[in-house]
């Protein structure tokens, strides 16, 4: 048995070798004189601190660093400090190994980025409830260093590969905060293809059975798809090369993240995704020829296949904000369906798949500074230290993931915002005065008012009026973190004037009525009137919404009931909930970890039924809510409140019937209605609580509610429905 061991641990030390020599291939195009015994003195060390560890899987721990070092290498195409850094990335939290020693042996720079890498590593921790000001924490370091980032990014690639052993849960909160911050971090930074991987791999474990039903179907057809690519690029290539440009023409598949949501989004079948591949034209051009040879590949193309005139994206005139350059049209195909082309140059698609890190690669060629431009931008939203860290997560998610619109000033300068940015957001981008006393704007010389979406190439001036200040609702006009911040705290200025009166009048009238003026009375007193701080409660009293006969209202509820002070949502816990609950044990679901009945509530906005892959979520004041894993809220709940979610599953069926919605399509007919409602009723015997229809043009919609037992039951149904005649499509939809 020993020997065996020993033979073992030989293999996996050629194992470990072979990857480190894969590693040493991949940097070799950043190598400089002096590297190479640098990384492997990166790599004995990692190798050393990691000896006795393993991971999940049972292989040794050093795979996951050398790993995450060739991934930043060939996918991301960083250079040796980076993979330093990425072969160091879990020393100083995992082992005892410090700071200090790094700093002696690899430099300042070095240490620098693993310190960066350290603090962000402990940033998803499971009981940390501040994920948000983690993560704020993590672009701070960002605004020093991007290489933390990245390789971060590296990391959780790596991780989300090779996650096939961790708990079920683990893999729901990882997928969840992956698809919430990682992939969009990593499209902000122009890295398409870990983009594409991050989302792929997340809806693997968020959305199984879609993902298989797609890889499945993508997989049939592989053939004839290469087929068809094959016929439509044959006569591109031809004249591409005839008339003296030197491309590289291929078909790419798109992801299967990206199929799902098309389909979700215009709400059809797979059948119904055409575009389920790009075709790439990649010429081989020099600077000077660039946007030339893009648009001569342009007018080849539409030559041979008509275009949708709709469809042309040009990004090599005005290249997008995180530097991706490209022309894309969608032509229509020899047989009679529209194809996507994409068509760029070498270091445009560089660009494309490796964003930034590519970026420095081409600095000195390029005068396009959008990666100082990004992180200026960043900076800006994390120097306002007030904003609240879930806000500022979803400030910052709107902000730096959204596609931009070029706005002219009047004087022909151009300034970029978000999609779906306003007048008033144009007008606080110019200046905070400017902002605070809009009125109105001139859009291409018209009069338009505040709340005017902008949209790409206008051009803007805005009106001021001296007596304009921020109102409460601009709020909900602005989109940009500047404007978002500027506004409240200008109200927060106004409001502690407010509550400053109302304090002076709220403490005359508790004398009045001999109550002590003291900061228990005052929380007591907001309590009552359901106010969340003393803040809140000055204000109402400045503007006259409690008056001296609320007060003494409060006084005779007060001598009646023994208060109860207000819950913290940091005190939830499964067991908290479980003492405090009466009245009926539930059976159907168990919850927690050691699956226990407890009192729950179905979230209305997924309408769980048994059967569906399903979680807990701890609420502050209804208990248990139970939500499907792929309900519209569930990343966002998991990425932000890791520690308030809890294993909840179906027990044995008990004859308990749930709420859920079908939405039927199909082309009207006589008696349609008629035999729906016989298959619903009738055979399954299923009670029906709504059904509203709509017919238009011969087109049937109907929407029915019905109450179901499972998922079983749900699918026999559905497929019992499809049998009708004239039913085209049935579909589960949220309530």
């Amino acid at each position: 048995m020993k020997t065996e061991l020993v033979i073992d641990l030989e293999a996996e030390k050629q194992e470990i070798l072979k990857r480190y020599r894969a590693l040493l291939r991949a940097s070799k195009s950043t190598l400089q004189k002096g590297d190479k015994k640098e990384i492997r003195k990166a790599f004995d060390m990692a190798l050393e601190s990691h000896k006795d560890m393993r991971r999940k899987s049972g292989e040794p721990y050093i795979y996951h660093p050398i790993a995450v070092a060739q991934i930043a290498a060939e996918e991301i195409g960083l250079g040796t400090t980076s993979i330093v850094c990425a072969l160091l990335h879990d020393v100083v939290e995992d082992t005892n190994i410090t700071l200090e020693d790094i700093e002696r042996e690899f430099g300042k720079k070095t240490a620098k980025i693993i310190d960066g890498l350290t603090k962000i590593s402990g940033v998803f921790d499971t009981n940390s409830s501040l994920q948000a000001e983690n993560f704020r924490k993590m672009l701070l370091t960002l605004a020093d260093d991007v290489r933390v980032i990245l390789i971060k990014l590296a990391d959780r690639l790596h991780n989300m590969r090779t996650m096939d052993f961790m708990p079920r849960h683990k893999q729901l909160k990882i997928a969840s905060e992956t698809i919430y911050l990682y992939a969009p971090l990593a499209h902000r930074l122009g890295l398409y293809a870990i983009k594409s991987e991050l989302e792929d791999l997340s809806m693997k474990y968020l959305e199984p059975d879609t993902y298989k039903f797609i890889a499945k179907k993508l997989n049939e057809k592989k053939a004839e798809r290469a087929l068809f690519i094959k016929k439509f690029v044959e006569p591109i290539d031809e004249i591409v090369h005839e008339q003296g440009l030197v491309a590289d023409v291929y078909g790419r598949p798109k992801s299967i993240h990206s199929i799902w949501n098309k389909m979700k989004k215009k709400n059809i079948p797979f059948e119904e995704v055409y575009d389920l591949f790009a075709i790439r034209i990649i010429l081989d051009s020099p600077p000077e020829n660039e946007k030339a040879d893009c648009w001569k590949a342009y007018s080849i193309v539409t030559d041979l296949y008509r275009p949708n005139p709709d469809r042309l994206r040009d990004w090599v005139s005005s290249p997008k904000g995180n530097g991706y350059e490209s022309l894309h049209t969608t032509v229509m195909g020899p047989r009679g369906q529209w194809v996507e082309v994409q068509i760029r140059t070498q270091r445009m698609n560089e660009i494309a798949e490796k964003g930034f890190a590519a970026h420095w690669k081409y600095k000195e060629s390029s005068n396009d500074n959008g990666l100082d431009q990004w992180i200026q931008k960043v900076r800006e939203m994390l120097s306002n230290p007030e904003a609240n860290a879930l806000d500022f997560l979803d400030d910052f998610k709107m902000n730096l993931f959204s596609d931009e619109i070029f706005i002219f000033t009047p004087k022909g300068a151009l300034i970029q915002l978000p999609l779906g940015a306003t007048a008033l957001d144009f007008a606080f981008e110019i200046h905070t005065d400017v902002g605070a006393t809009c009125i109105g704007a001139k859009v291409n010389h018209k009069l338009v008012p505040i709340s005017y979406k902008l949209q790409n190439g206008d051009q803007v001036e805005i009106i001021t009026s001296s007596k304009q200040t921020p109102k409460e609702d601009w709020l909900n006009v602005v989109v940009t973190a500047k404007a978002k911040s500027k506004i409240k705290s200008s109200l927060k200025e106004e409001k502690r004037k407010i509550a400053e009166e109302g304090k002076e009048i709220l403490e005359r009238k508790l004398k009045s009525l001999k109550i002590t003026y003291n900061t228990d009375n005052l929380n007591k007193i907001s309590y009552f009137f359901k106010l969340p701080s003393t803040q809140e409660l000055f204000v109402n009293v400045a503007l006259g919404k409690i008056e001296l006969k609320d007060i003494k209202e409060y006084l005779s509820s007060e001598k009646e009931i023994e208060h109860r002070g207000p819950e913290r949502p940091e005190n939830l816990s499964v067991d908290g909930i479980k003492s405090k609950m009466k009245g009926t044990e539930s059976d159907i679901l168990l919850i927690g970890e050691d699956m226990q009945r407890i009192d729950y509530t179905l979230a209305a906005c997924c309408n769980p039924i048994p059967g569906d892959d399903v979680f807990g979520f701890i609420t502050v004041s209804d208990g248990i809510k139970i939500h499907r894993t792929n309900c519209p809220n569930a990343a966002q709940l998991m990425a932000n409140y890791g520690y308030r979610v809890v294993k909840a599953k179906w027990n044995k069926q008990k004859e308990l019937t749930f709420l859920t919605g079908l939405k039927i399509v199909g082309i009207d007919d006589v008696g349609l209605i008629n035999n729906i409602t016989k298959v619903i009723s009738g055979d399954f015997k299923v009670n029906m609580r709504s059904i509203t229809v709509d017919t238009n043009e011969g087109i049937f919609e109907g929407s029915i509610m019905i109450f179901v037992n499972d998922t079983e039951h749900l699918e026999n149904l559905i497929k019992n429905l499809l049998k009708v005649r004239g039913v085209t499509s049935v579909t589960r939809f949220d309530a």
